[in-house]
């Protein structure tokens, strides 16, 4: 097997970013790919790279990036050899969380239906047409892609899960130059005060960040001036004030620090100097928009609450409800 070649898939990003000021991003961004991907390569790499160089190769490749799956057609259609060899890598590729996507018609139902989520969030946004912007814990690009396909100039996802980038790099690898790149880092290893997008994603980050003011400080660094936040995280109810701290796990999750209320989020936001904070969606999540699928067959939702009583986790504490807020920065 090929070594994989970080530098094919990420110089061009890193030009990008040169070519914005950030030379010091860059600088710190050469050296933490090199240990990833060099000095200390992910056990499963190997495995993920060979699903991802056995995708069969389609000169005519075309995207649907409006669709609630990302769709990718060739007008030639693709012959049953090609069409097996697909799916075979896709498979290599599992367990599929955020999509969902169609790849030639080989259809990938990812446990989440996170087209649901842009549904709901993209009514309330500024228009992205010509915008730069940032998506903090993408997963595999899923709402990259659509960020994409809503006319933004450049859209860079960061995530630190390996195999959430070579799913990525299915996608992106038919699709030549687009303006969608991913990179697997942590928010964490961005420079402090980049300044330099329009839009800020980060959503279903907020609720891992042991200090969520942080978070927000982090998130507002990256903005600039009249740019926006688009926040989405789990929530409970309660007055301004009250957050959920949960004694160990929620939901199984181990990960899980604070759970605030609305009111309580909004004068996060305020005291961490952002403006015109509002709350724009409270959805419970359900077992329809997040579940096992044939694609995904670990545990799911269904797994994580009560069974006896499915609007509690089954650690006794409030099913998981999500709020988005938007907000901007001063």
């Amino acid at each position: 097997m090929a070594l994989f070649d970080w530098h094919k898939h990420f110089d061009p990003v890193l030009s990008y970013l040169n070519e914005t000021g950030n030379t010091r991003w860059t600088t710190a961004l050469k050296e933490q790919l090199t240990r990833r991907f060099e000095d200390n390569p992910h056990g499963d790499m190997e495995r993920w790279h060979n699903a991802l160089q056995s995708l069969p190769e389609v000169a005519d490749a075309r995207v649907d990036l409006n669709r609630s799956a990302i769709t990718l057609t060739s007008p030639g259609g693709l012959d049953p050899d090609a069409m097996t060899r697909l799916e075979d890598g896709l498979r290599g590729l599992m367990p599929w969380r955020k999509g969902p996507f169609d790849f030639f018609g080989t259809y990938i139902d990812t446990e989440w239906r996170s087209d649901w989520k842009w549904d709901r969030v993209a009514p309330h946004l500024a228009d992205l047409a010509g915008r730069t912007i940032l998506d903090v814990g993408c997963g595999s690009g899923y709402h990259c892609w659509r960020m994409a396909g809503a006319g933004a100039r450049q859209v860079i996802g960061i995530d630190p899960g390996l195999l959430f980038m070579f799913q990525f790099l299915a996608v992106k690898g038919y699709l030549g130059q687009a303006p969608v790149d991913l990179l697997p880092v942590r928010m964490e290893d961005l420079p402090a005060d980049m300044e330099c997008f329009d839009t800020t994603f980060s959503m279903g980050v907020l609720y891992h960040r042991r200090s969520p003011l942080d978070h927000l400080l982090e998130l507002k660094g990256t903005l600039r001036r009249g740019g926006e936040l688009v926040l989405e995280t789990l929530v409970v109810d309660g007055p301004e004030g009250y957050s959920l701290m949960p004694e160990d796990r929620y939901g199984q999750m181990r990960n899980v620090w604070f759970l605030p209320s609305c009111p309580t989020l909004l004068r996060w936001l305020d005291r961490t100097g952002f403006r015109n904070a509002r709350v724009v969606d409270v959805s419970e999540t359900t077992t329809d928009e997040q579940r096992q699928t044939d694609w995904m067959r670990f545990n799911s939702l269904a797994d994580f609450l009560d069974p006896d009583n499915p609007s509690k986790t089954i650690e006794g504490y409030p099913g998981p409800k999500r709020a988005t807020l938007i907000a901007e920065k001063p």
